[in-house]
């Protein structure tokens, strides 16, 4: 059935076993093909239901402009629905993400403001030079800062996601794997699986070179979209069962075979959410079932090291 506009047809991505690249005596290895969304990203989900709760509650009124910091997946996801909705949208970013995310952010009508990285790498520091100049934009009138970070409703976004892995997995979900950036996907989708399944096992996943969620130092890396170098404020350590990390260039690597060996083309968060979704299939073994998100599209990635 055709759907009345854009933000109708996001959610009900696919949900695809892996077969080539999981080895025999591990537990089924499921993902979730976000990058169906109309953006190519999970975020879609977010922003359309961030940016409703706003309109609803009034803290984003007619004619207003939204002002948000980001590696370029919630950008682009923003400017989606702010150019359905017909809202003004400012984009605090870095050279540090691909290109193809601040030429889609742009190709929606987002203005863009570039803050300097140190050689392309991902820092707490710079992070943080992003939200320092989000929160000076957003005073000015008729602007609100969506601030994905600290945004309460973001998370409810995935519940719909949560329930599509459930319905699609034939109710079968004994863990649940997810990288972190802002936390809202992993609190989210995992809130609607415990629902069903009280047993399931909650996995995050970080960059090794910066491994905050593990305790251990924090430190540069090239995943774009997690690993931000602190504590995210809506990180939730006791709802979380086991953090695995691995490096950029294992995250690279797995990448590259899930596309030649799975015909699946996703991003190096996704990579890394394979790594750790195969470490834990291989403790629990070939009656279970593990999900993760294949969190955006390859085709994002395509100016970066990833696929060069």
């Amino acid at each position: 059935m055709a759907v009345n506009n854009i933000l109708e047809a996001i959610g009900r991505t696919p949900l695809v076993e892996l077969r080539r690249i999981v080895p025999s005596g591990h537990a089924r290895v499921l993902v979730k093909l976000e990058g169906a969304n109309p953006t190519g990203n999970m975020k879609d989900r977010m922003a359309k239901t961030a940016i409703a709760a706003a309109e609803a509650d009034g803290r984003l009124r007619s004619g207003g402009t939204v002002v948000e910091y980001t590696g370029g997946s919630t950008g682009a996801s923003l400017a989606l629905v702010c150019a359905a909705k017909g809202y003004g949208l400012k984009i605090v970013t870095s050279d540090a993400f691909s290109a193809e995310k601040m030429r889609t952010t742009q190709a929606f009508g987002a203005e863009i403001i570039l803050v300097p990285s140190d050689d392309k790498r991902i820092t707490e520091d710079l992070i943080r030079r992003m939200i320092d100049k989000t929160r000076e934009i957003s005073r000015a009138p008729g602007h609100w800062w969506f601030d994905q970070l600290n945004n309460k409703d973001a998370a409810t976004g995935y519940h719909p996601m949560g329930e599509e892995i459930w319905a699609q997995s034939g109710g079968e979900v004994d863990a649940f794997v997810q990288s972190v950036g802002s936390a809202h996907s992993l609190n989210g989708v995992a809130k609607i699986l415990r629902g069903h399944n009280p047993d399931l096992h909650v996995v995050a996943a970080e960059p090794a070179e910066s491994a905050v969620l593990s305790g251990k130092p924090k430190g540069a890396h090239r995943i774009e979209g997690i690993g931000i170098g602190f504590l995210p404020p809506q990180w939730r350590p006791d709802e979380i069962d086991e953090t695995i990390s691995a490096t950029t260039e294992e995250a690279g690597l797995m990448c590259r075979r899930l596309a030649r060996e799975e015909g699946i083309f996703a991003g190096t968060s996704s990579g890394l959410n394979v790594i750790a979704a195969l470490r834990v299939a291989e403790r629990l073994g070939s009656d279970a079932t593990v999900t993760t998100i294949m969190i955006d599209s390859g085709l994002r990635y395509l100016s970066t090291d990833v696929y060069r």
